[in-house]
């Protein structure tokens, strides 16, 4: 499908400062900024990055109409020298970030921009739309699919996401999080992602029984018969409704994998009595699929109270994480070029000690222990840093409380932010959605069944080398005017 040009779609700011840049001789002067965020939804232990692929697109397809120009001239406030220059305009800076499916933590850069700076600062807003919203549901996601316990997921909330968008690629980030299907076609056409589904109420409730429209469901889909029970009663119509249904027509075919759903109700009730039901029949491979407003603590004590359950559809509060629904990203400047094409550090100070940032140009390495392969900390460095000796110990420190220190031996490293623009052509090769959603999993596993708990994790720290760590002091000290790289 042919990308859609987000160019307006940014910030009305984005634009007034790229014209006061380029109006004022600043435009071209080359700008460090990082997306990073400070809290971890819900409360959990890790983050998931998701959206990548959509900054791609959005980098390759930004330009400006003359559409686009036309309008920007009405609003009467941008020089004509600067409409002229957007005509051209074209992102020509660096982009590193952190692949899809990597867990993350608050604090660090997941995506860095090198960039001149009325390009850097314009980019601001697709960028954090792209990332906030799937690194929201990647991460929820993860979260459910954790509880389940190794049962499949299949994301249902197209009908209740916030905008096709939120719904297309909500299903993409659900995917990358875990989720082993979607119910929504158009995912599945773009991203290859299996979309799943079989009836709703209202299929039962247009024939003259329950029966019939079970017995002509599984007639015209045998391979697929996953039938919805709960339209009228469980146990006394929907069950015996549907093992009829089964051993008159798949039964005889030699089909015995076949499925029931249920939407309502106590789910736990319901299914173990199902379940005896279903045995008893002599369908013991009838599947049974639970929904209905699901999270990851129902889906937990759903299995705790020994529910039988084969595999979940969740919704609502999936695709529009909604115990925490904002992911909050931002993008902020943390340093800059003089004209001797030294990078000067920039640091934001704020009255609220968690808005401080953490500044320079940076590097970040997830520290792993080399004989469980679990990570142990992440690191983040000045560019230029000499080059960490791992045949050494390493100490690595709380930069919060320096006081905690921990000395790191047979360890080893892997740098997090990759290269994925250069002089403003993509050098990343993007990976395929189950290349990164078997990636995420693989991440995830290795990461400490601490970290992974739904509530109370443990913290996974992200230090400062001590160089940068002085930097940040010393402009903390000197109120952002140190200009010692």
């Amino acid at each position: 499908m042919t990308p859609y040009n987000y160019t307006l779609l940014c910030d009305y700011y984005e634009l007034t400062m790229a014209n006061g840049y380029f109006v004022s001789g600043k435009g071209d002067e080359i700008s460090y900024f990082d997306v990073f965020f400070r809290t971890i939804p819900d409360g959990g232990g890790y983050a998931i990055a998701a959206g990548l692929e959509q900054v791609v697109e959005y980098i390759e397809n930004l330009h400006f109409t003359e559409e686009d120009l036309a309008f920007l001239r009405t609003k009467n406030q941008f020089s004509e020298e600067f409409l002229d220059y957007l005509r051209t305009f074209r992102f020509t800076g660096d982009i590193y970030a952190v692949p899809e499916g990597t867990p993350i933590f608050p604090g660090e850069p997941i995506l860095t921009v090198r960039a001149r700076a009325v390009e850097a600062q314009f980019i601001e807003t697709f960028v954090l739309l792209a990332i906030n919203h799937q690194s929201l549901i990647a991460t929820k996601a993860s979260r459910v699919v954790r509880a389940a316990g190794g049962r499949p997921v299949a994301e249902f909330g197209s009908r209740r996401a916030q905008g096709a968008d939120g719904a297309i690629l909500g299903a993409r980030a659900a995917y990358i999080g875990g989720c082993a299907a979607t119910a929504c076609t158009l995912s599945d056409r773009m991203y290859h992602i299996p979309a799943t589904g079989t009836m709703a109420h209202s299929w039962v409730q247009m024939f003259d029984s329950e029966y019939d429209a079970f017995r002509v469901y599984c007639e015209m889909y045998p391979d697929n018969a996953t039938l919805l029970v709960d339209t009228y009663d469980v146990l006394r119509s929907g069950v015996p409704n549907a093992i009829r249904a089964f051993q008159e027509v798949l039964l005889p075919r030699g089909i015995t994998r076949c499925g029931i759903r249920l939407d309502s109700g106590d789910l736990t009730y319901l299914t173990k009595k199902a379940r005896k039901m279903l045995d008893e029949a002599g369908l013991t491979e009838c599947r049974i699929v639970v929904s209905n407003s699901l999270d990851e603590y129902i889906i937990r004590d759903l299995i705790i109270q020994g529910a039988q359950i084969d595999s979940f559809g969740v919704g609502e509060r999936l695709i529009t994480a909604k115990s925490d629904p904002v992911f909050g990203g931002v993008y902020k400047l943390v340093a800059k070029e003089d004209a001797q094409g030294r990078v000067i550090p920039k640091i934001k100070i704020s009255e609220n000690p968690g808005k401080i940032t953490n500044p320079h140009f940076k590097r970040v390495f997830r520290i792993f222990d080399r004989t469980t392969d679990e990570p142990i900390a992440d690191m983040m460095c000045i560019y230029n840093e000499e080059p960490i000796d791992v045949t050494k110990p390493l100490e690595i420190f709380d930069p919060d409380n320096t006081w905690k220190r921990k000395q790191v031996t047979d360890y080893y490293l892997r740098e997090l932010l990759v290269p994925v623009f250069i002089g403003g052509k993509c050098v990343y090769d993007l990976p395929s959605i189950g290349e990164i959603r078997a990636y995420c999993q693989n991440e995830v596993d290795h990461l400490w069944d601490e970290i992974k708990r739904l509530e109370n994790p443990h913290k996974f720290y992200v230090d400062l080398s001590q160089k940068l760590y002085d930097t940040k002091i010393r402009l903390l000290a000197s109120k952002g005017t140190d200009y010692d790289s």
